[in-house]
């Protein structure tokens, strides 16, 4: 089947926008041109990529298997553009990085700004997310590279881990538990408190439930949440007990707002770690980026 790939271009653009207008103003070229491309491509695959009626475009299940495809190439030529721009120089280019909120917040952000002094015409751009969402981005070739709290059971056999910083969880509680202050109690007595964790389908909540299951312990949190921040505010205020990343709770601890809740049974040691696409090149700016990190 030879197909003039300007077709799958044209695709591309519709389906990314989910409008043909949209498609036809970002290609500089008519909106008839745009559907008569869509039209011929649907005539040669013969399926149908498109339900369009006057209110909405949307992508038919054909349609969306083929977006996953053609959006994965559609990156990498973009990532082959990027890194010809780049060869031997960093006086231009961008980065491209997949990572939660906490992760840019706690580690992240020093290294960002050490690596606009080195490069300053190398633009960093951030994409936020869950685990799941940074390692769909990954796939699809929408970030060069993810920063995530291992382990990471969404990463697959396409992907390479290297671990760079040992991390470290612990119990957290505002002062109107001060029953627990000072003491070091079982895992378990903290059922009979209100928790507070992060919302399911994140590593670090991966993490703890592993955690319960294999101390045998039962605890279902009063409030789930995106936000390591406001998980710790919610604890300062005494809505409940919380599991975090120790290094995100430095200030509160000093100020005496919240104190560890210490148990017995040893929690286990994180890792951060960078993942990369096996199969996708990294350009030279995200390789020195990842050269600053430890």
């Amino acid at each position: 089947m030879d197909i003039n790939f300007e077709l799958y271009k044209i695709f591309y653009y519709v389906a990314e926008n989910l409008s043909f207008s949209k498609a036809a103003a970002k290609l500089y070229i008519s909106q008839s041109a745009v559907s008569q491309a869509i039209k011929t491509l649907e005539d040669n695959l013969n399926i149908k990529l498109f339900f369009r009626n006057t209110k909405q475009v949307k992508l038919t299940n054909d349609g969306e298997i083929l977006f996953r495809h053609i959006e994965q190439a559609y990156n990498l030529i973009k990532n082959g553009e990027r890194m010809i721009d780049e060869i031997n120089s960093l006086e231009r280019g961008e980065i491209r990085i997949g990572a939660s909120d906490t992760i840019c917040k706690y580690y992240l952000l020093n290294y960002f700004k050490e690596f606009h002094k080195l490069y300053p015409k190398v633009k960093i751009l951030v994409t936020n997310g869950t685990s799941p969402k940074c390692v769909e981005l990954l796939k699809q070739g929408s970030v060069d590279f993810i920063i995530s709290n291992l382990p990471n059971q969404y990463a697959d056999s396409s992907m390479k881990i290297k671990k760079i910083k040992a991390i470290q969880d612990v119990f957290v509680a505002g002062n109107q538990f001060k029953e627990l202050k000072n003491r070091e109690i079982y895992l378990k007595d903290l059922e009979n408190y209100p928790f507070l964790m992060l919302e399911k389908q994140t590593a670090t909540r991966d993490f703890f439930d592993n955690m319960l299951v294999e101390y045998g312990t039962h605890i279902i949190p009063e409030i789930e949440l995106g936000s390591i921040d406001l998980l710790v505010e919610m604890a300062k205020i005494g809505l409940g007990i919380s599991f975090v990343w120790e290094k995100c709770i430095e200030e509160q601890l000093k100020s005496d707002e919240i104190f560890i809740v210490n148990v017995k049974e040893k929690i286990p040691e994180r890792y951060l770690g960078i993942i990369t696409h096996k199969h996708i090149p990294l350009s030279i700016g995200a390789k020195k980026f990842i050269e600053l990190l430890h």
